[in-house]
């Protein structure tokens, strides 16, 4: 288990991380969310010892990390950093034997990977020659390709189509079943929502929530629930304890606490056939933007409610 204690880091007078602690579990994908300037790349700099903190621990299975567990980590930065001229396999192949892989081995390794990530007629190109979604693509691939312990990725889906998403995704997944703790930042939450077991949200520098990503819907859920009938529910706008917040003939949107929603069930199935009753958990883009808005104005906490609408999709927009 990677885990972060505590971690401050000042550049100057700016406080970048403050407090900032959670843990990245063996054989889980964890999303590391938060606005641009938050502290995310910092942290991340930090858990592989490109930047120190000014206090703080960052450990692995319990014991502080030292510069020889860090060469086991695999790291893709936000910024590409790979050798545009340079053929792709060729450059995969040099970066595995920098740790310690022989030429032939590094060569089965690289084109093996590119195989997986579906760049494999692509292996013997030049980089540049790569549109940016492939290039990314490769980027990954030289995460990845020393077979990394811990894997800290910042971003590895800008740029990519929702194709090449799935494609690294299946990968990230099968490292995950390994064993092997995966970190990624991300700014588009519905890749985050569906891939990953736990979730670190940040914001100003603190971590603001942390913990599975069912368990933060839960957390952050109101009493809201989604009802549709065969009948007209117009009547429910008179019940007491129901708040309507959209209403379409046979279905409606309402707030009301447990017991007087299963009342309103009774009475909806006492008149019309039901055909779905189900309480409404925000996405993780609302939870994000209610975390964020309590950041920077407290006295709006709390007050977006699940943000559904008729469509069954967020009235908040996902933030870029």
């Amino acid at each position: 288990m990677l885990r972060l204690d505590g971690i401050h880091r000042s550049y100057g007078d700016r406080l970048v991380l403050d407090d900032v602690g959670f843990t990245v579990e063996r054989g889980r994908l964890t999303g590391f969310v938060g606005g641009n300037g938050a502290g995310k790349t910092t942290a991340m700099r930090i858990i592989l010892g490109v930047l120190s903190a000014d206090s703080g621990e960052v450990t692995m299975d319990g014991r502080p990390l030292d510069a020889e567990q860090r060469r086991t980590f695999g790291y893709m930065p936000e910024e590409r950093g790979l050798y545009p001229k340079m053929r792709v396999a060729e450059q995969l192949t040099y970066l595995a034997r920098l740790h310690g892989y022989d030429r032939a081995a590094g060569d089965r390794r690289a084109r093996d990977l590119l195989e997986s990530l579906d760049l494999g007629e692509r292996a013997d190109d030049r980089l540049e020659d790569l549109s940016l979604g492939n290039q990314q693509r490769v980027q990954i691939a030289a995460a990845l390709v020393h077979d990394p312990e811990v894997l800290i990725l910042d971003e590895p889906f800008s740029g990519l189509d929702p194709m090449a998403v799935d494609t690294v995704v299946a990968v990230l997944t099968e490292r995950a079943a390994r064993g092997v703790p995966v970190l990624f930042s991300s700014h588009q939450l519905d890749v985050v929502e569906r891939l990953c077991d736990d979730v670190v949200v940040i914001a100003g520098g603190k971590v603001r929530a942390a913990g599975g990503r069912e368990e933060l819907r839960e957390r952050y859920a109101e009493p809201r629930y989604e009802i549709s009938s065969a009948g007209d529910m117009g009547w429910l706008r008179g019940e007491p304890g129901v708040q309507v917040v959209d209403f379409a003939g046979g279905w409606a949107l309402f707030d009301a606490d447990e017991e007087t929603a299963q009342r309103v069930v009774r009475a909806a199935i006492a008149q019309a056939p039901l055909r779905e009753f189900t309480p409404v958990r925000p996405t993780l883009a609302e939870i994000f933007r209610d975390i964020v808005r309590d950041e920077t104005d407290p006295s709006q906490a709390g007050t977006s409610g699940s943000g559904t609408s008729r469509s069954g999709t967020s009235t908040l927009e996902t933030v870029r």
